[in-house]
């Protein structure tokens, strides 16, 4: 028998995590390119003007509203804020954040692929169940003083510090990524992505049919993608490397130490409880808690604990200190006490569920993740084959400009500019920016961008 050395721990530890992360790669990608077609041609400006009344139909709404504006736990929180701000019920609000980030394409098929179908019917009818019992809860605790208080608290803080919000994402606008509009007015953005997307609409002609049959849809589609990435990629990289060390590294007597083992009531109740909890305090939020939840499922947690981790990713430690900073004390204490209550007692209730069904999956009749081998010439390489081709499709339109709204090409970061843009002229040619940071970045190694043709089509003369 060859012992285990810290080396080899490590080197298994990598394995496992990098073996998840291949095996979820083609879901994820296809997951986010779906996103990103629903967020460039889905009207949710129209549905988000609808979420003042807190009754069934505006629930249903800001639910539908959050599945189609996916994307990461901050995102989430940073977009509900808008919502509020503008007058959306505070019960909306929940429910929109609790959609984006619990019924989401990308979310639901890494579960599938890592936990099983058993884990993803419980995630979809499970994060419907959330909603409606956070409905209840806020319906029959929720201090409206409180909350109005703080509403009118938020904008007057935004309104005295200058916060303007994005307007294609809702997040706050920065005084580095601004434009004038042709009505006279100055529109902030959060990142050149965003401000990118809002020109590339005010561009816009014709219908999503006609979009994605010329370059200029495609060019959406590919910045939109890259912008869905930049979101995610830090919590879906951590998430999975973080499962392959808490496989290895965490002993069985400490699962067994924080969930009770065997079945019953309490049981299934201790495990949704302490799945919340751990979650709280696991720093991992978005799909990088799915690799988590697999670590757990592994280490003998039960379905309950598991699917309620799931759950959790809106009240993680970094989250919470958002909420407190958006919010204060009083308002963060009152949305985690409701959403524990809510994520504890749907991940309770599935089981229960699951259980008079004959559902509930069986972990002893699968190979452990260190008996699994993850690299292999199957149906998950080719998939990830044509996934990776799409993606880099996806990126080499976009980097490369086709159909990309703008006349000149910032030499920085390959967005798309006018005349209008800060610009410096070196070596007789004028190369025009998308901001002072990128104009900066250049002034102060002009010689690492001035290969790059200042033209979007190379067709006009160097100024």
């Amino acid at each position: 028998m060859v012992l285990a050395t810290p080396g080899t721990e490590v080197f298994e530890a990598l394995r496992i995590g990098i073996g998840f992360l291949w095996t979820a790669a083609w879901a994820i990608i296809t997951g986010l390119v779906i996103t990103s077609f629903v967020q460039l041609y889905v009207s949710k400006e129209r549905m988000a003007a609808v979420l003042g009344d807190g009754d069934v139909a505006g629930i249903t709404k800001a639910t539908l509203f959050g599945a189609a504006s996916s994307g990461c736990s901050f995102g989430a929180v940073a977009i509900g804020k808008g919502l509020f701000k503008k007058g959306a019920h505070v019960v909306n609000f929940l429910a929109f954040m609790f959609a984006s980030t619990n019924l989401i394409v990308e979310l639901g098929l890494m579960i599938l692929i890592l936990l099983g179908w058993e884990f993803l019917v419980a995630e979809l009818l499970g994060g419907l169940v959330l909603i409606a019992v956070m409905a209840v809860i806020v319906h029959l605790t929720l201090p409206e003083p409180l909350f109005e208080q703080v509403r009118g608290e938020l904008n007057q803080r935004d309104h005295d510090h200058g916060v303007t919000e994005d307007p294609t994402c809702g997040m706050e606008g920065k005084d580095e990524y601004s434009l004038v509009t042709g009505g006279g007015e100055t529109v902030k953005f959060c990142s050149k992505g965003c401000m990118e997307t809002y020109l590339q609409e005010a561009a816009s002609s014709g219908g999503w049919r006609d979009e994605l049959l010329s370059w200029g849809g495609w060019y959406k589609v590919g910045n939109q993608y890259r912008k869905e990435w930049s979101m995610l990629y830090k919590d879906v990289i951590a998430g999975f490397l973080i499962s392959g060390f808490i496989i290895v590294f965490v002993p069985q007597w400490m699962w067994n130490a924080l969930f009770l083992q065997g079945d019953g009531l309490l049981v299934s109740a201790e495990n949704a409880v302490m799945g919340v909890a751990i979650a709280i305090i696991s720093f991992v939020g978005s799909m990088g808690n799915v690799p988590f939840a697999v670590a757990l499922w592994g280490g003998g947690v039960s379905f309950a604990g598991v699917i309620a981790f799931v759950y959790a990713d809106l009240i993680t430690i970094p989250v919470l200190n958002v909420y407190r900073k958006y919010y204060g004390w009083k308002v963060m204490l009152y949305i985690l006490g409701v959403f524990f209550v809510t994520m504890a007692f749907t991940g309770f209730l599935m089981e229960q569920l699951f259980d008079v069904l004959g559902i509930v999956p069986d972990l002893a009749g699968g190979m452990t993740a260190s008996e699994q081998t993850y690299f292999e010439l199957n149906y998950t390489f080719y998939l990830n084959l044509i996934a990776f081709s799409l993606s880099g499709f996806l990126l080499y339109v976009y980097r490369s400009g086709l159909g990309a709204p703008g006349e000149y090409r910032d030499p920085v970061c390959g967005m798309r500019t006018d005349e209008g843009d800060p610009s410096v002229t070196y070596d007789d040619d004028t190369y025009h920016f998308c901001s002072e940071t990128c104009k900066r970045t250049f002034e102060k190694t002009p010689d690492e961008f001035a290969r790059i043709d200042p033209n979007t089509s190379g067709a006009h003369d160097n100024h």
